[in-house]
């Protein structure tokens, strides 16, 4: 199948050039012009996603080659284009950098070589000169899989300084895009810290800031030139992606299943839902900082990675939800717990009460951990079988403990194992992007409509990997006993204990982010569709194991490849993005009030919860943003900063 797709990258040659502002504010003019538009951020960044998508009027959505496989990028740009007359794609720091220090892989500049997406440059050039030109130069001839179209200057001092910069430009046949000015380019978006909440509260302070934005970039760019370039996108060949076909075939019983987020926006990736309903599932939001009560008929729970730390103290004054939530998990029912919820499930963070779900407590750290992992699950849980292996990606201030419990959720190469399996609880700081294992929605659905088990069934005998600090002990079958109860908002909850012996494990292990993509990699070791120049996984010989060291009987890598998938050379730097992969089908349609819907809005289910008493945004306190000196655990020898 071909698509015609106008589409456009917006990068720059690094972070703090204004491309966030620019990105977000050219999808709010070209919507205030009547077209309909999409919003993706490169990488696996909820916050910038969901601004994208405020402006653009539907779901911003992520495109990570690290999460969900390079061979899937195409794809799951098409499905989520599907209908717009324009989609801006922003970049992820500068358009030749990667979190994990291999951009032929996961960098902008490899997406959009994949997407065949022209690129705008947006360029700081407040201190520059005719050195413009030689950067631009320099980035255009960097890689020929790479068309850079042009460039938007951000930050001019003077109608004299817009003209050098100009002629600088029109020397080497560059076309200017357009110029905004010193203090043109409102500082309006809510701090980070806030994370996605804005967006998904609906506040004023959000709307405004799109709108802002949007009239700034009308002024000060050449909309009808930037809607030219995105028509010199040549159409997209390949297969499809859409939800029903990576779910497989519905369950006949149709259950509902709660997923966390507020009316703008859920609080995980957009194909989440998408997949769920898929699955046969009633996807219903249910907000923890403002629901008191889960949505009638709640047989499944799910908490994402989106939802930002900062919001502990409103997560742990909601104490009527945390009650159903401690039921909820103590009766059986399937619970998936990503980033933050981990320690909301415990008994406390930061001093404040939480859920009691879990016998663990958390703290916030003075360093952010952050980067991928390439997990294995060392058990099989509600959420996939024993064996099975994806790729995640962490960011978190929040250290809890014991970081394990008898039955982790996680190990992975380098690291100590992570989180947390009891009855059907899973809960780990991983997040997950189900597009790259869609089979975990079906997982999910079917233990919903299955119900609560035994507790006998639901927590077998395993053996405890290796933590630092003791020796492995076997785990105890079934459910712990009453004596590791803890008090729970409605009495006693069982829960898993750590490790006797180990105490506390820091979050000190190295990132192995040099390793392969979701679904590339085949159990012998080596790089699928690569060259056997490019080595073997981990820098480890090929006679020295599968990865991991596991057999391939062990269990399935979750997400396999779709057929026919490739890797293509980029520019001789090793195996990049396969261009020849197509778009996807439709967006699925809404199911009515109270049902995810990516096309539009999310609305609340009809008595999902009455809110809490008194606004949450405005008296929240975040607590301090994140620069580059914040980061640590990105990857062994790298500082790179957290992607924006």
């Amino acid at each position: 199948m071909i698509t015609a797709q106008p589409r456009l990258v917006v990068s720059a040659p690094s972070s703090g050039h204004g491309k966030t502002a620019i990105a977000v504010g050219l999808l709010a003019a070209m919507a205030a012009r009547g077209l309909s538009t999409a919003g993706f951020k490169v990488g696996p960044d909820h916050t910038d996603a969901a601004y994208l998508g405020l402006a653009a009027g539907r779901p911003g959505r992520n495109l990570d080659p690290r999460l969900v496989g390079a061979q899937r990028v195409a794809p799951l740009f098409g499905h989520g284009a599907s209908g717009a007359q324009l989609s801006v794609i922003e970049g992820a720091m500068g358009l030749f950098d990667s979190l994990t220090g291999q951009p032929e892989i996961d960098g902008t500049a490899a997406v959009a070589a994949a997407l065949r997406a022209p690129v705008a440059l947006v360029v700081d050039v407040a201190a520059m000169g005719h050195s413009l030109a030689a950067l631009v130069h320099g980035f255009r001839m960097f890689d020929e899989m790479v068309h850079l179209g042009g460039v938007i200057l951000n930050r001019v001092a003077s109608p004299r300084h817009e003209q050098m910069l100009r002629s600088a430009l029109d020397d080497i046949g560059m076309p200017v895009l357009g110029a905004l000015r010193r203090g043109d380019l409102p500082n309006v978006l809510p701090s980070r810290a806030h994370g996605l909440v804005p967006v998904a509260h609906r506040t004023v302070e959000a709307g405004r800031a799109v709108r802002r934005l949007g009239e700034a970039v009308a002024q000060a760019l050449d909309l009808d030139r930037l809607m030219a370039l995105a028509n010199s996108a040549p159409p997209l060949p390949g297969p499809l992606w859409t939800p029903s076909e990576a779910a497989g075939e519905p369950v006949e019983s149709r259950v509902v299943v709660a997923l966390a987020g507020g009316p703008g926006a859920p609080y995980t990736y957009v194909e989440t839902a998408e997949l769920l309903t898929a699955a046969g599932a009633e996807v219903v939001i249910v907000d923890p900082l403002r629901d008191e009560s889960l949505p009638p008929g709640t047989r499944a729970l799910i908490v994402g990675s989106g939802l930002p730390e900062g919001y502990a103290e409103e997560l742990s004054a909601n104490h009527r939800l945390c009650a159903e939530v401690a039921r909820f998990a103590r009766d059986g029912w399937p619970v998936i717990a990503e980033g933050v919820a981990l320690p909301w499930l415990g008994r406390e963070l930061d001093g404040r009460p939480m859920c009691g779900v879990l016998d663990i407590s958390g703290a916030t750290g003075e360093q952010t951990v952050a980067g991928y992992r390439e997990a294995t699950a060392p058990g099989s849980s509600v959420l996939a079988p024993a064996g099975a292996r994806i790729t995640g990606y962490k960011q978190h201030r929040a250290v809890v403990s014991p970081r394990a419990g008898t039955a982790p959720a996680w190990t992975w190469s380098g690291g100590n194992p992570e989180g947390f399996v009891w009855r059907q609880v899973h809960a780990s700081q991983l997040g997950l992007h189900w597009a790259a294992a869609p089979e975990i929605a079906k997982r999910l659905v079917a233990a919903a409509v299955a119900g609560p088990s035994m507790p006998s069934t639901l927590t077998p005998p395993m053996p405890v990997p290796q933590m630092s600090g003791g020796p492995a002990q076997p785990a105890p079958s079934g459910v712990p006993g009453p004596a590791q109860g803890i008090p729970g908002p409605s009495g006693p909850v069982p829960v898993p204990v750590g490790v006797p012996g180990n105490g506390p494990v820091p979050e000190s292990d190295p990132t192995p982010t040099t390793g392969p993509v979701p679904g590339m990699v085949p159990f012998d070791g080596s790089v699928e569709g690569g060259s056997p120049a490019h080595g073997p996984v981990h820098g480890m010989p090929a006679a020295a194991g599968p990865m991991f060291g596991m057999p391939p009987a062990a269990g399935p890598v979750l997400g396999a490849p779709l057929a026919g998938s490739g890797m293509a050379p980029v520019n001789g730097q090793g195996p990049g993005m396969a261009p020849t992969n197509g778009p996807g089908a439709g967006m699925a349609p809404s199911n009515g009030p109270g049902v995810f819907s990516p096309n539009g809005p999310i609305s609340p289910r009809p008595g999902s919860g009455t809110p809490n008493s008194g606004p949450v945004h405005g008296t929240h306190n975040p607590g301090p943003s994140h620069g580059p000196g914040d980061v640590s655990d990105i990857h062994p020898t790298s500082d790179l900063p957290i992607p924006s």
